[in-house]
């Protein structure tokens, strides 16, 4: 679908009607809590990623989304490299030996890199397509996808202290501190201008709506450090919602179109690249400073953030295998008192 020219926009998205915005509401609810069930509960977390999986591969994924924006091996790749992840994560909640083998703690970061890297071809692909390209879905390349796809090649590249992945001893979080706030606000910068240019009849929900619901809670203190596990969480219902349904952002009454602005493109794309360049400089600095190797150990630990994550959140076992690959004690780093 494209906005009219003469339609009256808000920058970046038509204005539309009131329920649009009530729904755009609605959808980070669902999905923040929706995800929460999955953490807390295993009945929860089997029926979500197991069992409704399942029949809707055998039973309704086959007949919903042929002929519609849905097609195509994007939306059914990403829906799948989200739900393995989401697996992963759920093993490593409720099997304590898979928390200490390096080999799998490698899995949440290569399938977020995936994902990532997914995103990056596709806006490559785009620069060079303009208009209807797949069942009404309207792109229109341009540099911006380009400065995008950097933008995205440079946030996968500051994945780093996956050796430090630990679930937490309050609430089954996996916490993950070198996913620090900055890294995961130039990944939304990134990843909104991602939807923006190669998805832009679902931006408003696909990107705004999903991104909140997994971004809201890692600002909050009971999901601070588990970001990961809302964001797998929750891009795993929402893409299953999409393939089931849809319709629900291609031509519903809720539908919310981005206005094609290429002012807004561009100016989108900048932010994710100047974010994400800036956060590289920073990463690169601190790797040179403190002498880490991000591939084998943390490095943003010391952060003061990170600590009273690890305070809170760390059994005295876990703070001291930090400690020790840092070449540190608990208490010097401030883990312990």
């Amino acid at each position: 679908m494209v906005m009219p020219a003469e339609a009256p926009n808000l920058f970046f998205f038509e204005v539309g009607q009131w329920w649009d915005f009530a729904m755009l509401f609605l959808v980070i609810a669902v999905l923040a809590a929706l995800a929460w069930l999955a953490i807390r509960f295993k009945w929860a977390a089997i029926a979500l990623f197991i069992v409704v999986p399942v029949l809707l591969t055998i039973f309704w994924w086959p007949h919903s989304i042929p002929g519609t924006q849905s097609e195509g091996w994007f939306a059914i790749a990403k829906q799948y490299s989200a739900l393995a992840g989401s697996l992963c994560l759920v093993a490593l909640q409720y099997f304590p030996k898979l928390r200490r083998n390096r080999f799998y703690l490698l899995i949440p970061p290569i399938i977020l890199s995936i994902n990532i890297l997914e995103a990056v071809i596709r806006d490559f692909q785009c620069y060079s397509l303009h208009g209807n390209v797949n069942n009404g879905m309207w792109v229109w390349g341009g540099p911006w996808n380009i400065m995008n796809g950097i933008a995205g090649i440079l946030n996968l590249l500051m994945i780093a202290g996956w050796t430090g992945i630990y679930v937490s001893k309050t609430n089954r979080h996996i916490i993950w501190t070198d996913l620090t706030i900055g890294w995961i606000i130039a990944y939304d910068l990134w990843n909104v201008a991602y939807c923006y240019n190669c998805l832009s009849d679902r931006a408003w929900y696909s990107g705004v709506a999903l991104l909140l619901s997994c971004t809201i809670p890692a600002f909050m203190t009971m999901g601070r450090g588990a970001w990961i596990q809302y964001r797998a969480y929750t891009l795993t219902f929402w893409s299953a919602f999409v393939l089931s349904f849809p319709h629900f952002t291609q031509d519903s009454m809720f539908t919310h179109v981005a206005s094609q602005n290429h002012a807004a493109l561009f100016l989108l794309s900048f932010l994710a690249l100047a974010a994400n360049a800036g956060l590289a400089v920073y990463h690169v600095w601190k790797i040179v400073k403190t002498k880490r190797n991000p591939f084998k150990t943390e490095l943003y630990t010391d952060l003061p953030q990170n600590v009273k994550i690890i305070r809170r959140t760390a059994t005295d076992e876990v703070k001291s295998r930090i400690a020790a690959r840092l070449g540190k004690i608990p208490q010097e780093l401030g883990y312990l008192d």
